[in-house]
């Protein structure tokens, strides 16, 4: 296959025009979800059966114990239901999940993560499709959206110690955003070939008289919210590569639309809600340029095709989408890997090694252009803040971000969001890769299967869920390790960026002076690209190095 540079830019510049045309009246529709004082009749339904006071707001520790606690039941509750499949209706004579990946998929869907160590057609039926996991697609990535409306909460708000009430952000995020935006999505996927029945999946060949297994289900309702919310787990093993998922070039590019939407919105609303639009348009700027120069480098890294298994295939082929051409299965890595959604039009591990580097540094990033619904935009406030630290020492000035001063308090939680994650990669692919019988299940060599063991914690500690499709996480051991990385790489940045918010929303607001750094315009976007890339390639360029850069250059 050929890679065609004309039809790689004009879908690049499709995304972007309808992306920027949506950035404002998105972003205004989202910020009035979030500030509203109204509750419609579905989330009356809701509050008066949770048995909860909406007018009733929370400090931050409390927000985070209704965070962490809903979590806590939503995994118990789909581990639980996972086991006790064989009894359930719509199990399709399956029996229940193994524990161990029961356990391992309860964590990945609570977490936004969607890291699939099983085989859906074969392991779960529509029952767990439907009723568990593509609920939790809504809920986690209501999680993820209502985190940061908090953050923002904070930096708006002066002389507080509230930060708004979880439950009630929940329901609004769920009812006002997610599901309708899901079902608009869900329509057009239907229309434009994707599965979505309750067939039965053993049909006859009439003109050979051969039985066949053609495999059904509700496909693009789940489908929609997979993408939307940046979740990413696929109905089908092969996930958006399978032709039910995704039949034609419309909707994958359609489907990488639904990926980008909400995050690339959200610094519209953010802008809104703290007074200053300038700013979430410096946040947007800064997300956009990640991200074009990410599909960029993607983009050539695939036409290239450096690396010897590319060579040894003759070129580009093996993993990739026959139907639609390498240019999809580019634009579709470089958006998945940038946000917290994971899914795949093309075997990851199938791509020229440089531009499995991309996709690995994409997650890297931390996933900010435009990241996960809700975390990409607080792990780019995050980097604002320490953006800002850097300046005021540069000049000899008080840090200060939109009037509240950036103290030992503000930047130590800073400091400890952005070690989270390299810690994580690093030190459990470190563990990992000294344990020969655990490597076993990493079966290529040399610098790839190194690149196989970093990839895959890098996906789980940054909940992106994809994966180079070598390893294989079903056993204990890695059932365990990526457990771990998912639950902390999601959690432990939630309990520092509701401490933050916490913390600021207490302060007061302090005009701006002729001494405050300004967090607009080119000059501060310059700076937090700067900071961004520079901090990602002091964590993990060693690493980098051992695997996909080795591996790229070898000849």
């Amino acid at each position: 296959m050929t890679f065609n540079t004309a039809s790689f830019i004009i879908q690049v510049t499709a995304l972007v025009v309808v992306l920027a045309a949506l950035h404002k009246p998105l972003g205004i529709y989202l910020a009035r979800a979030f500030e509203g004082t109204t509750s419609n009749r579905p989330e009356r339904l809701f509050y008066r059966l949770a048995g909860i006071d909406a007018g009733t707001e929370q400090t931050w520790p409390v927000y985070l114990r209704s965070v962490l606690a809903f979590s806590a039941v939503s995994i118990l509750m789909v581990f639980g239901l996972q086991r006790l499949q064989g009894i359930l209706p719509g199990s399709g004579s399956l029996p229940g999940v193994d524990p161990w990946i029961a356990m391992n998929t309860a964590i990945s869907f609570v977490t936004n993560t969607n890291w699939q160590t099983y085989v859906p057609e074969t392991t779960v039926g529509i029952f767990v499709q439907m009723a568990l996991l593509a609920v939790q697609n809504f809920l986690s990535a209501a999680v993820g959206i209502v985190v940061v409306v908090a953050l923002i909460r904070g930096i708006a708000r002066t002389r507080t110690d509230r930060l708004g009430n979880f439950w009630v952000d929940l329901a609004r995020t769920s009812f006002r955003v997610l599901l309708p935006i899901a079902l608009v999505g869900a329509v057009v996927m239907v229309l434009g070939g994707v599965v979505q029945n309750f067939w039965s999946t053993e049909v006859v060949n009439q003109a050979s008289g051969v039985s066949q297994v053609i495999p059904g289900g509700p496909v693009a309702s789940q489908e929609a919210i997979k993408v939307l919310g940046t979740n990413g787990g696929g109905y089908f093993n092969a996930n958006s590569a399978h032709p039910f998922e995704n039949p034609n070039a419309f909707i994958s590019l359609f489907q990488v639309f639904l990926i980008l939407l909400i995050p690339s919105a959200l610094p519209y609303a953010f802008g809104r809600m703290v007074g200053d639009q300038k700013q979430g348009y410096t946040v947007a700027a800064v997300m956009g340029i990640l991200w074009l120069a990410s599909t960029a480098l993607m983009g050539w890294a695939t036409a290239a095709g450096q690396g010897t298994a590319t060579a040894a295939a003759g070129g580009l082929g093996e993993g990739f989408e026959q139907r639609l051409g390498p240019v999809p299965s580019a634009i579709f890595a470089t958006s998945t890997t940038l946000t917290s959604t994971g899914a795949i039009n093309v075997a990851h591990d199938s791509l020229p090694p440089l531009a499995g580097g991309v996709a690995m540094v994409n997650m890297m990033l931390g996933e900010v252009a435009p990241g996960g619904t809700g975390s990409g935009l607080y792990g780019l406030l995050i980097l604002s803040i320490i953006s800002v630290f850097i300046a005021g020492l540069m000049v000899g000035r008080t840090p200060e971000y939109l009037g509240k001063k950036i103290g030992p308090t503000e930047m130590k939680l800073a400091a400890m969001y952005i070690l989270v994650t390299p810690t994580l990669v690093l030190a459990l692919s470190g563990i990992t890769v000294i344990l020969p019988d655990i490597m076993a299940n990493a079966p290529a060599s040399g610098p790839h299967q190194f690149s196989e063991v970093l990839y895959a914690f890098t996906s789980g500690a940054n909940n992106n869920g994809s994966a180079f499709g070598g390893i294989t996480t079903s056993g204990p051991f890695l059932s365990v390790m990526m457990g771990l990385a998912m639950l902390l790489g999601r959690f432990l940045p939630i309990v520092l960026v509701l401490a933050l918010a916490g913390s600021l929303a207490r302060q007061v607001k302090i005009p701006a002076s002729a001494g405050t750094v300004p967090t607009h315009g080119p000059l501060f976007a310059g700076l937090l690209l700067g900071v961004t890339v520079i901090f990602t390639a002091l964590s993990y360029f060693p690493a980098l190095a051992l695997g996909p850069l080795a591996e790229g250059l070898l000849k």
